[in-house]
């Protein structure tokens, strides 16, 4: 495949052999991160597939990689652009070129004391489609629509969801914390 045209071909065919096979329902995602001595590298293990993300000089940290709120946007550009290719061949909307520019604002102020008007998440989100494509304004509008629709990670962003969290005490013998009860020691 040397364009993206030939490969929209074989995305839609992937597409729809993939809505024909059997099973279906949901996929587990699993992310394992550990922080390293020392550097307070944080490795990021998804399947296979290792990320390296830290902090910024000015945070102690040695810029190894980027930060989780720059991850964030690098996770949404992502998608969004897995989105259009996917959409484009479903909708078999001819698509040459395709690049996503994500930008966002993120204000460590919030992490301080009394900063109670600065929101701790990133923030005003907004994404930019540098398309090349002979398809009409109509056949581009409704593939930015249904791009809007179906987005995982641009409809988390937008309506966020409740996440659990609890922490399981490992190592050193400490005594188990209250609400821990249970949880390995």
């Amino acid at each position: 495949m040397s364009t993206l045209r030939e490969y929209l071909s074989h995305k839609r065919a992937a597409l729809l052999a993939r809505r024909e096979a059997p099973g279906g329902g949901p996929v587990p995602l699993h992310a394992h991160v550990t922080a390293e001595g020392r550097s307070g590298v944080r490795r990021i293990r998804i399947r296979d597939f290792q990320i390296i993300s830290d902090s910024a000089p000015d945070f102690a940290g040695y810029d190894l990689g980027p930060g989780s709120p720059e991850l964030q946007a690098g996770v949404l550009g992502s998608c969004v652009t897995h989105i259009f290719l996917i959409k484009a061949a479903e909708l078999e909307v001819p698509v040459d070129s395709l690049e996503v520019d994500v930008r966002a604002e993120y204000d460590p102020r919030a992490q301080q004391p009394g900063e109670t008007g600065v929101p701790v998440y990133p923030q005003n989100f907004r994404y930019e489609v540098l398309l090349d494509s002979p398809a009409s304004d109509e056949e581009l509008a409704r593939l930015h629509a249904e791009v809007e629709r179906v987005c995982p990670i641009l409809n988390l962003i937008r309506s966020p969801q409740e996440i659990s969290g609890s922490i399981v005490r490992v190592g050193g013998g400490h005594p188990v914390a209250a609400g821990l009860e249970g949880r390995p020691s």
